[in-house]
């Protein structure tokens, strides 16, 4: 339970300083939240912050901010005019009900169900080893995956190589129960206890743990329907050497993240060069995928004229033509 305490407080010391530094980057004030087992890792280094800020820069006072009871969450969702963004980070059940108890934009996810794709035109040993990183690196995340989709034509050793591979590595099957007569009966016998039957649920479920939903699919187009329809929109890959299979999969899948042979443990914003992250959002409008600085930033248009009215140009009544161009920014006085 100490060890478990230590790491969430190392986790919140983390998380306060991505965010305040992100939201101080990009021009934007935060209220942060932590759990009661980070609240004074939170106090203390929001007092720091907040130190720092009033006495070494031009940013305002009490930009970052704390708050610590539900109360004053569910308070804070209902100031759609005043608050620009939610963005919530913890349980699906948390994510879920912010997302339903307010009007305010809300950017995350609620689920990380991922799902790899074996194509029967896989490199095994690339297969075995992506799968398992993809499910062992760190369990919890919310870019594990959670369902294997195997080409029902791809051959039966190398189907039995790559199972075994998760089995191996301490890994729960939950198999479909069509899949479970076919598959090698060594591996039944040998790893009774890692082999369970499949429920239809759980293919629409985050396990979060050593745990995996196996089935069969009958081509790529049958894995894309699956994905799209069980899939919570994170990441999903497809391991193949056919560069035609893997362009259907690409462009099929409608996810945040969609990868060719390689883990879906990459969907993180460190690792796609953005530095830290606020999040992973799943949404289609604005950001999506994992969002750092750009995501926390907006266009605005100003224009510096010296009397034009739009009755003078085209479309408007007159007769005068928009002219664009790009501008040297070095040129332009302001």
């Amino acid at each position: 339970m100490a060890e478990e305490i230590a790491r969430n407080a190392h986790l919140a010391s983390t998380v306060i300083a991505n965010i305040s530094a992100l939201a101080i980057k990009s021009g934007n004030a935060a209220i942060l939240k932590g759990g009661k087992e980070s609240l004074n890792t939170f106090q203390a280094m929001s007092s720091v912050i907040n130190d720092v800020l009033q006495n070494k820069t031009d940013v305002p006072d009490n930009s970052i901010q704390l708050i610590s009871t539900r109360g004053e969450v569910a308070d804070l969702l209902k100031q759609d005019s005043y608050i620009d963004l939610v963005i919530p980070r913890g349980s699906n059940a948390l994510v879920k009900n912010i997302k339903e108890n307010t009007k305010i934009p809300v950017l995350g996810h609620a689920d990380g169900i991922c799902s790899i794709y074996l194509d029967k035109d896989l490199d095994v040993s690339k297969a075995c080893k992506i799968v398992v990183d993809s499910k062992t690196n760190y369990p919890a995340g919310c870019n594990a995956v959670e369902t294997l989709l195997i080409d029902k034509h791809l051959d039966k050793a190398l189907e039995t190589q790559i199972l075994k591979s998760l089995l191996d590595a301490k890994v729960t099957l939950h198999i479909s129960p069509e899949l479970l007569t076919q598959i090698d009966q060594s591996l039944q016998k040998d790893y009774a206890d890692q082999i369970t039957t499949a429920s239809e649920d759980d293919f629409r479920k985050e396990f979060l743990s050593f745990d995996i939903a196996v089935k069969t699919v009958e081509n790529v187009q049958d894995a894309v329907l699956h994905i799209n329809s069980h899939s919570s929109k994170h990441t999903d890959a497809i391991i193949t050497e056919n560069d035609k299979t893997a362009d259907v999969f690409l462009k099929g899948i409608d996810s945040s993240g969609v990868y060719w042979n390689c883990s879906t443990r990459f969907a993180d914003g460190f690792r796609y060069g953005f530095g830290t992250e606020v999040g992973i959002s799943t949404n289609k409008i604005h950001s999506r995928g994992p969002v750092g600085l750009e995501g926390l930033v907006c266009y605005y248009y100003q224009m510096r004229g010296s009397g034009q009215v739009v009755g003078d140009y085209l479309g408007g009544g007159g007769t005068r033509v928009f002219k664009h161009k790009s501008l040297d920014p070095n040129s332009v006085t302001l």
